[in-house]
Parts: C-alpha cells; sequence; structure tokens
C-alpha cells in the first residue's frame, strides 16, 4: 500500500493546469503526484548519467567485473 498523507497546501491553479497539460492528468492529486514522480525520475537520470560520465565509475576496464558480461541467455 502506498502511504499517503492528507494535508492542505496552497497551489497555484495557473501552474497546475499547466503541469496537468504537461503530464496529461486532470485531477489535482494525480497531477501532483506525476509531478513528484518526475521530479524524482529525473533526479535519478541525473545521477545515473553522472555515473555514466565519471571515468572509471563502473570498472568497465577491470576483468574481474566484466567477466560475466557477455554470457549467453537461452
Amino acid at each position: 500500500m502506498i502511504a499517503r498523507h492528507k494535508t492542505s497546501v496552497e497551489i497555484d491553479t495557473e501552474k497546475l493546469e499547466a503541469a496537468g497539460k504537461v503530464l496529461g492528468t486532470r485531477a489535482m492529486t494525480e497531477t501532483v503526484d506525476a509531478a513528484l514522480d518526475e521530479v524524482a525520475t529525473r533526479e535519478a537520470g541525473r545521477k545515473l548519467i553522472e555515473i555514466l560520465d565519471t571515468p572509471g565509475m563502473l570498472e568497465l576496464d577491470n576483468p574481474e567485473v566484466m567477466k560475466g558480461a557477455w554470457r549467453r541467455f537461452s
């Protein structure tokens, strides 16, 4: 079950409407949830790019790390 917290916040309705159009959502809760998901996904992507862009971070030149990388799946 997803944890939920009911709260009261002031939301700029123009921003909510604009976000809903971008995200393809209609209801306020759906739009806020989708926006929060988008922010979390964007940060995860940024971290992945940082890892991929850091030389040596994945140890792809380490034979011990890579020994099982090219096995066949049947």
